[in-house]
C-alpha cells in the first residue's frame, strides 16, 4: 500500500514537470513589436532604450508625456489619423528636457502622475474618436 501510494505521488509529480516543459516549447517569445493600429509607429529616441534600469523612471516620464500630448492633441484635433495618435517623439522628448531631465527622482515620479491623470482625463473622448476612426 505504501509503495502504491509512492508511485502515485511520484506519478503526479512527473505529470506536474511535464506541463511547463510543454508550455514552454510551445512559447515563442519575440522582442520585435508589431501593431495592428498604425503599425509604422515611430521608435523611441534610443537613448530612452538604453536608460539604466535604476533610472527607469525616466523612461517611464517621456513615455507619459507622449502618451499625453497624443491623446490632448486627438481630443484638441477631432482627428485620430496615425500621424496624430502616433508623432515623432520629438515634442515629448523637448518636454522632458526643458522641464524634468534636472529633476530628483521624486519629482519625476510625481510628474508621471500628473501626466497620468491628464490623458486618463481624456482618454475615453480620445478612445471614442479613435475608434471612429478605427484606430484604437
Amino acid at each position: 500500500m505504501r509503495q502504491a501510494q509512492h508511485l502515485a505521488l511520484a506519478a503526479m509529480a512527473l505529470s506536474l514537470l511535464a506541463i511547463p516543459a510543454f508550455a514552454e516549447r510551445t512559447l515563442v517569445p519575440t522582442l520585435g513589436r508589431s501593431f495592428n493600429v498604425c503599425p509604422d509607429r515611430p521608435a523611441e529616441p534610443s537613448w530612452m532604450q538604453e536608460v539604466p534600469l535604476r533610472q527607469a523612471y525616466q523612461r517611464v516620464l517621456v513615455q507619459d508625456i507622449y502618451r499625453t500630448q497624443n491623446l490632448e492633441r486627438i481630443v484638441e484635433s477631432g482627428n485620430c489619423d496615425c500621424e496624430t495618435r502616433f508623432p515623432s517623439w520629438d515634442a515629448a522628448e523637448a518636454v522632458f528636457l526643458e522641464h524634468h531631465a534636472s529633476d530628483e527622482r521624486w519629482e519625476m515620479l510625481e510628474a508621471s502622475d500628473s501626466y497620468n491623470r491628464r490623458a486618463n482625463e481624456v482618454r475615453l473622448e480620445a478612445k471614442a474618436i479613435c475608434e471612429a476612426a478605427g484606430n484604437w
